[in-house]
């Protein structure tokens, strides 16, 4: 295997990743004044992330194949050059619906490029040093949303919404310059050339294989939680508890902070447990957390002092969560992992996108929608890895 530099390989890919973030956080913070543009109520406007997630999911299903077939700089640059065309096309939207459509087109070059950051760290890395890469990767990808929805508020202060979408584009630009300059082909040249049949075996090996099922189920519930809470999160904060939109970002941010820590503390973890240990470990607190916020609002004690630390540990917990169950599941196919990555992120944004729309497609002025919605997800999270990865949680 050609030797990489694991920190170079992060930087790339973080730099490549943080266009979904970037896409997703950055105009949470105007949705408000979106919506007014739109002529839509808030809670369909946050639909718009619901739909970037279809989106998103498609494009990594179709096209992580393609670059298992054809090598990942293709894929990455044809991926990003759609995210910038449809960035540009947001800036001049003036419909609910142009807004959605062009959302969906704009997450499927995203989900094309995306795709490919964790086949990249799995045709350099395996095993513990894989988690590694990945923890380092997703802790330096963390700067993007917690820079987002700040330089989104400043955008929107300084001209208007659609400022956001042109940085996006600027961002995408760079993002094509850095991959183009640094990083090499890192598709084998021996590697196995799949046709369409071979490609859809390889879904059904995936979806087939017990153990790689259940680390699926964890990511994808715990993203599920986490995005109930990002969809539902403008009117949470700016509404419900009367957040302006220049405070919100800071609120939003100690999300980013706490995930950074439990990402720092799953690297120093890794030397002595395996990645499996610790995504139980990050698994059972998000469900304790989902219980007590449900508690929370129960009694009539929510208020941002009471709420904001149990959704910040709430979210924080992807950071034990993440890496640890998608190196484990790649460890399991290492001749498709392009393949197995864009399964694993299909499902997961799926999962996200339908729990946004659980929270916001029925404009219920209510924050039960959204803890209802991140308990139910960390429940069917932390049964279905113990249920369908068993012995090897154990190992």
């Amino acid at each position: 295997m050609q030797q990489f530099d694991s920190r170079r390989i992060a930087l790339l890919v973080a730099a490549n990743t943080a266009l979904a973030p970037l896409a997703i956080d950055a105009y949470l913070p105007a949705i408000p004044a979106l919506a007014e543009s739109v002529g839509a109520s808030v809670h369909l406007t946050e639909l718009s992330v619901s739909v970037f997630l279809f989106g998103f999911a498609l494009g990594q299903l179709i096209f992580g194949p393609l670059s298992d077939r054809i090598g990942r700089r293709p894929v990455l640059f044809g991926g990003i050059l759609t995210f910038l065309a449809a960035s540009l096309a947001i800036t001049q939207v003036e419909s609910l619906e142009m807004l959605w459509a062009l959302r969906f087109i704009q997450a499927l070059g995203g989900g094309a490029s995306v795709v490919n950051s964790s086949a990249i760290v799995r045709d350099c890395f395996s095993g513990r040093e894989a988690a590694k890469v990945f923890s380092t990767m997703v802790m330096i990808m963390l700067l993007a949303p917690l820079v987002a929805p700040a330089l989104g508020s400043a955008l929107l202060y300084l001209a208007d919404w659609w400022l956001i979408f042109a940085f996006l584009s600027v961002y995408a630009v760079f993002v094509l310059w850095l991959l183009n300059r640094y990083l090499p082909e890192t598709r084998s040249d021996d590697a196995q050339v799949a046709g369409v049949r071979q490609i859809l075996a390889n879904y059904l090996a995936v979806l087939c294989h017990r153990e790689a099922l259940g680390y699926i189920s964890a990511v994808a519930m715990s993203f599920a939680g986490m995005f109930a809470f990002i969809t539902g999160s403008p009117f949470l904060y700016m509404e419900y508890f009367g957040v302006s939109p220049a405070v919100y970002p800071f609120i939003f941010g100690a999300n980013i902070i706490v995930m950074a820590a439990s990402n720092r503390l799953n690297i120093r973890l890794l030397k002595r447990r395996a990645p499996q240990q610790n995504l139980l470990w990050g698994l059972g607190i998000q469900l304790a957390t989902g219980v007590a916020l449900v508690l929370v609002f129960a009694a009539g004690l929510d208020s941002l002092f009471t709420v904001v630390p149990l959704m910040t540990l709430f979210v924080g917990m992807q950071g034990l969560i993440s890496p640890n169950a998608m190196s484990s599941m790649l460890d399991h196919f290492p001749g498709m992992s392009a393949t197995a990555t864009a399964l694993m992120g299909s499902i997961q944004f799926s999962s996200g996108a339908l729990a946004g729309v659980l929270v916001g497609a029925f404009e219920v002025p209510s924050a039960w929608p959204v803890v209802l919605t991140m308990l139910g997800a960390a429940i069917l999270g932390n049964l279905g890895v113990r249920a369908l990865s068993g012995a090897a949680l154990r190992g």
